[in-house]
């Protein structure tokens, strides 16, 4: 392989450093162009994403998203396929925050950052084990650079982006719990990379579809948006920092512009300021907050690149872009940023055929594993935030009335419930089932109401998916002394309920998962662990 990389054109140098996107589930004549990028481009990896239509910027064009229980095995046979083709074996990256499952469905899904964040500090192994378990199942498919963790500090409960994505609105908690996962991933031979620099965690504006604006000072900034990245670079726990598409003026002296078009960002703060000297990746070049930019095809990967990006994600123009870098950047760049890419490509094995996929019929996750390592997390995160009239744990001779809003009365939660105290079943799918005089009967009726919200989104947009009538049903319930309410979803929504703070009893239950709902139940029942 050292010949191969010492006989290279400045021409395909340039190609390593792109990573344009590759749909799982699309078609064979999308396939063979992947195939032409890499064969005539020489480019230095793929970005994998499910299928066109999931793509983030589709939000206006709404095109319904067609699942494929084969995906797992459809994209563990096109890595096989690209890489077979490729003169420099390919990087492969895939977004998995919360492992495969962000973008393959039937595959392994581990809990949330927002959920990883709010495990102690003692319980920071579990944080590696899941980065660990979404190493190994990585690999499997031949997938070797996770685009993770997210290390934005959330201070901004109406981000409708991050959210969830992050570890929580404490720095040093985001700073531990990323490293944490980072450790894991790099126990399983996969890379990591921290994003979005310089921090997206306090913006209002998905930059999918804008350009969001950070308003701090520089003060603010190093005192938290920047801190988990500079303890990163500091204690060299860094493969990879993505910058985002987000203007920090005060970065910029004053001028709008996204951090990743940004020299005095990327090649002062981040390269001469904080010291690092690792890879650096553009956030996807095909959102909108830069996308629209320069209409002339190329010129948007070349300002990008002389921002100081080493690696061109979902760049849309791949031949123009290279040719813009040929015309426009100094020989030097191209040859530090080159550099980069193949070191990163030598740290995971790629040189030495370390692929660990399977057969091309098969792929057989550690589901067991995945769902034990749940429950354990499960068992330190689930609480009960309030009970101020000592509802809880339920005496088992009281009358109930159990309501599932958003989910069946047949769920685990509920079917745990049924089998250990009294409780009538109240079903509300949607906002058709909502009838306010059966609940005014459970007010006269019943000692205790146990509420279970299975919040429809987990994302702020549209009040997380919480219909009108349902709010309006809860701004009711949660006046009333009798009601425990179990969230199920973002810890974040409780803030969009109305009338919450008035709410006496709450469990945070964070995910939807089987395990947490057990575990929730035996929080309500006050029984042991099973």
């Amino acid at each position: 392989m050292n010949s191969v990389l010492s006989e290279l054109h400045l021409r395909e140098k340039v190609g390593q450093l792109f990573f344009p996107a590759a749909f799982i589930n699309d078609t064979e004549e999308n396939y063979i162009e992947i195939e032409n990028l890499i064969k005539k481009y020489a480019i230095g990896g793929l970005t994998f994403f499910h299928s066109r239509a999931s793509a983030a910027t589709n939000y206006e064009g709404k095109k319904n998203v067609i699942y494929n229980d084969n995906s797992a095995v459809r994209l563990k046979n096109l890595i096989k396929r690209y890489q077979s083709i490729s003169k420099i074996p390919l990087l492969i990256s895939i977004d998995a925050e919360w492992g495969l499952a962000m973008r393959v469905e039937k595959t392994p899904q581990y809990p949330y950052a927002i959920t990883l964040g709010a495990l102690p500090d003692s319980e920071n192994d579990l944080v590696f084990e899941v980065g660990k378990n979404c190493g190994t199942d990585l690999k499997q498919l031949g997938i070797n650079y996770n685009l993770a963790p997210v290390v934005d500090v959330n201070d901004n409960p109406k981000n409708p982006v991050i959210g969830y994505r992050s570890f929580g609105d404490n720095t040093n908690n985001v700073t531990k719990k990323a490293l944490a996962f980072c450790d894991g991933l790099q126990f399983s031979g996969v890379l990591s990379c921290l994003k979005h620099f310089p921090g997206h965690g306090n913006t209002e504006v998905d930059s999918h579809l804008g350009l969001p604006v950070i308003n701090k000072s520089l003060i603010e900034l190093h005192e938290q948006e920047l801190v988990p990245f500079k303890d990163a670079i500091a204690q060299n726990k860094v493969d990879s920092i993505m910058v985002g598409h987000l203007a920090v003026p005060a970065l910029t002296d004053g001028k709008i512009i996204s951090a990743t078009l940004s020299s005095q960002i990327i090649k002062n703060i981040l390269r001469a300021e904080l010291g690092y000297q690792g890879l650096i990746i553009s956030d996807a070049l095909n959102m909108h907050s830069v996308s629209k930019l320069y209409p002339e095809k190329g010129v948007l990967e070349w300002k990008a690149f002389e921002a100081g990006n080493d690696v061109l994600c979902f760049s849309e123009n791949v031949a123009e872009g290279i040719e813009k870098i040929l015309k426009n950047a100094p020989s030097t760049q191209i040859e530090s940023s080159f550099n980069r890419v193949i070191e990163l490509k030598n740290k995971c094995g790629l040189f030495s055929g370390n692929q660990s996929m399977t057969d091309d019929k098969e792929v057989d996750f550690d589901l067991d594993t995945a769902s034990k390592l749940n429950f354990e997390i499960a068992k330190k995160v689930v609480v009960i935030t309030k009970n101020e009239n000592g509802l809880l744990p339920i005496n088992k001779a009281s009358k109930n009335a159990l309501l599932s809003i958003y989910n069946t009365t047949n769920s685990v939660f509920c079917t745990h419930l049924k089998a250990t105290i009294k409780a009538d079943l109240i079903e509300i799918k949607d906002q058709n089932d909502v009838d306010f005089n059966k609940i005014d009967d459970c007010f006269a009726h019943y000692d205790k109401i146990i509420v279970a919200l299975f919040v429809p989104s987990v994302k702020p947009i549209n009040n997380f998916d919480l219909d009108t009538l349902v709010l309006k049903l809860l701004e009711k319930l949660l006046k009333n002394p009798k009601v425990i309410l179990c969230l199920f979803g973002n810890p974040i929504a409780l803030q969009s309920l109305p009338n919450y703070r008035e709410c006496k009893t709450i469990i945070q239950c964070y995910q939807h998962f089987d395990s947490f709902q057990k575990v929730a139940a035996t929080a309500v029942c006050g029984d042991e662990y099973f």
